[in-house]
């Protein structure tokens, strides 16, 4: 056996042993179905017992690294999956469908969310200095393989949950190196474009924010598009090319899902639910809805709860 041979099967075995650790410590902390929250608030873990429908879903802007099992995320007919080879950033606010679709209980789907903090991606990139750039305007959510150098750097964040008191202390930094991998993987450059002022993709990760601290007010695009400092027409292609819809088709779905929110959560009527997001017709709410969720308001509903108590 040659040198570089057995150096790369040490490294095979190193990177297993890896993800079981990693594997192990997000069951050990997630013990039944559904998400987990942590001591460190960034940080949440998801088990999954068996696979689940498909589940449409605001995403925020986070990272995603499975450990077990496998997930599917869809936005607009483009599909990525995410395993234990591969990881998912979301860099805008998207509404998206996801599906685990490897999961049982001997063996479940397991992963863990980092959630994005903009200020904190802006000081790495003033502290990495100078990266390559792309002049590409890329969706705001891909996915890519996930290296050594992040997945030790991600072991090190959960072995912190063994010691709360080290955690004010050491897991920002062990945060910031996560990202920091990410910031100089083959696609870090779609995030470097979010986080850096006056680029195409930050005004649009503003318009996406204005829309989703405002998405029941009346949508004026003239005035978001004046408020990032764009003209209208560019405001709707380059919105589209990030976030794969139009502004008023993102208002809308975020619309549709606060609409599901308030009848799941506070068992409000599609009636009272619809008027509430800013909807006049109950029938144009119906019809919108199905489109998004496969199902009228009172079915989907209904199948949801159904769910819930068998599961």
């Amino acid at each position: 056996m040659s040198a570089n041979t057995s150096a790369d099967t040490l490294a095979q075995r190193t990177t297993c042993a890896a993800k079981a650790e990693l594997a192990d410590r997000i069951a050990q902390l997630a013990t039944s179905d559904g998400s987990h929250a942590t001591a460190i608030p960034q940080l949440h873990l998801m088990r999954r017992d068996s696979p689940t429908p498909c589940i449409p879903t605001v995403y925020e802007p986070r990272l995603c690294i499975v450990a077990q099992g496998s997930k599917e995320s869809t936005l607009a007919g483009q599909t990525y999956r995410y395993d234990p080879l591969n990881y998912l950033v979301v860099s805008v606010t998207l509404p998206m469908i996801g599906q685990v679709i490897e999961a049982t209980p001997e063996k479940p789907y397991l992963s863990l969310r980092l959630d994005i903090d903009p200020a904190v991606i802006a000081s790495l990139m003033l502290d990495a200095g100078p990266q390559p750039t792309s002049n590409r305007l890329d969706p705001g959510l891909y996915a890519a393989k996930v290296t050594t150098p992040l997945l030790d750097a991600v072991l090190r964040l959960m072995r912190l949950l063994d010691t709360p008191a080290d955690l004010p202390v050491l897991a920002p930094l062990a945060i910031r190196e996560i990202f920091y991998r990410v910031l100089v993987g083959d696609l870090g450059h779609s995030l470097r474009e979010i986080a850096a002022a006056d680029t195409r993709s930050h005004r649009i990760s503003r318009a996406v924010a204005h829309l989703r601290q405002r998405f029941l007010h009346p949508l004026n695009i003239d005035e978001l598009a004046q408020s990032v400092h764009m003209s209208t027409s560019s405001l709707h292609h380059q919105f589209k090319a990030v976030t794969t819809l139009s502004p008023l088709q993102f208002q809308k779905q975020l619309r549709l899902h606060e609409a599901r929110r308030l009848m799941l959560a506070d068992g409000i009527d599609a009636v009272a639910a619809a008027h509430r997001v800013g909807y006049e017709s109950p029938s144009q709410f119906s019809r919108e809805y199905k489109r998004l969720f496969g199902a009228p308001p009172r079915s989907e509903i209904g199948q949801v709860r159904f769910n819930a108590r068998q599961g």
